[in-house]
């Protein structure tokens, strides 16, 4: 079975989109939640792919829009609302993946009969990597971690560096979305929410305060997340598992949008890999 784009609805926050992929039987399956990077959402380039072949292999496989991804309950691929982009923060991100967890454990949730609750792994890419990492530490729900060419520090990234007075001065700064050719708005409150919870989004604190296991994967050939950065992670993280894909790129080998039913072999390595993890 696939559902997409189901409506998490919550008091005083924006919805959230979500999509399930399972294959229903009596056989409870472990629940495995896919979080997207920075300017990314749900339904880019291959993801859906991915996730029919987690299905395949008997997992329940959740991936979801973050509220404030700049995607819409209507259009939820790419960024028409590019307003809630620019309210945007890590924080917020958090609590996002928080609702969707609580909201896939409970009653509430119609496939609750088909998920084992002992089993639940995160996987984020990029900066969702960096997200399932803080979240992991903080959640003892969480079993397994897996990233995938993660970030390993918030707080030299693009959205948190630059001219800081200019920012602070004009209230909003643009970054490029080299795609869709947007100018991508960022208010000054993504800053200063990260200044306020500088402790809690430290990724090397959250990866140290790890007790569960981790698996690291990163392509050898990423050049908009380093693979030193998973080197890091992996020192902080000595008991992490670390696999480099060879001649990977930061989607391995994937592109938006994909019109093939198979997997990039850079790509498939990758789940290969992560199932094996799991398993």
């Amino acid at each position: 079975m696939i559902t997409k784009n189901l409506i998490l609805n919550r008091k005083k926050q924006k919805p959230i989109l979500w999509d399930a992929f399972f294959n229903p039987s009596k056989t409870l399956k472990p629940l495995v939640v896919f979080c997207h990077g920075y300017k990314g959402f749900k339904d880019w380039g291959s993801w859906d792919v991915v996730a029919e072949a987690f299905k395949n292999k008997n997992y329940f496989f959740v991936k979801f829009n973050f509220s404030h991804n700049g995607g819409t309950i209507e259009n939820p691929m790419d960024f028409p609302d590019l307003e809630a982009f620019s309210e945007n923060n890590y924080s917020k991100e958090l609590q996002d993946l928080k609702d969707v967890l609580n909201y896939l454990l409970s009653n509430e949730n119609p496939f609750k009969t088909e998920i084992n609750t002992n089993y639940v792994t995160l996987i984020g890419h990029s900066r969702g990597g960096g997200i399932a990492t803080i979240f992991a530490s903080e959640d003892t729900r969480i079993t397994k971690l897996i990233t995938w060419a993660s970030v390993c520090d918030f707080a030299k990234r693009t959205a948190t560096i630059g001219d800081l007075e200019t920012w602070k001065k004009e209230g909003v700064k643009y970054v490029l979305n080299g795609r869709t050719k947007q100018q991508m708005p960022h208010k000054y409150q993504f800053y200063k929410d990260f200044k306020a919870n500088e402790t809690r989004l430290n990724i090397e604190l959250a990866t140290k305060r790890l007790k569960i296991p981790h698996l690291i994967v990163h392509g050898d050939s990423d050049t908009s997340i380093p693979f030193n950065e998973a080197n890091m992670l992996h020192a902080w993280n000595p008991k992490s598992k670390l696999i480099s894909i060879e001649n990977g790129n930061h989607v391995f080998g994937s592109k938006h949008p994909w019109e093939n039913e198979n997997l990039p072999k850079e790509l498939n390595l990758v789940v290969e890999k992560s199932i094996d993890f799991i398993k």
